[in-house]
């Protein structure tokens, strides 16, 4: 039932807060404080990736925290695709005006 032309990508690969051992799958330069997959599938239709959101998801290491995940169309290397969102993440979350609390 896999799909071989889509990659999941989890909101955990890009947490600047979880450790390599916990998850992340990008370098810490690359991370992303608490990212959520709405960012995430955001960034991946920015990147033309035609990503498709499933909301109600566990990263299988925390299968309790119910993050959702996002599908991608596989372009290259999961590693690849993965460091391409993440560098999309941070642009956004550089351009996006800072929200006071």
């Amino acid at each position: 039932m896999r799909k071989q032309q889509k990659i999941i990508i989890w909101p955990t690969y890009f947490d600047a807060g979880k450790t390599r051992m916990k998850g992340r799958r990008v370098p810490k330069n690359l991370a992303v404080p608490a990212p959520k997959s709405l960012e995430i599938e955001a960034a991946a239709a920015k990147l033309g990736l035609e990503p498709e959101l499933i909301p109600d998801k566990g990263y299988p290491k925390t299968p309790w925290n119910k993050m959702g995940m996002v599908l991608v169309e596989k372009q290259d290397s999961k590693e690849q695709v993965i460091n391409r969102i993440a560098k999309q993440l941070q642009k956004t979350r550089n351009e996006a005006p800072k929200q006071q609390h």
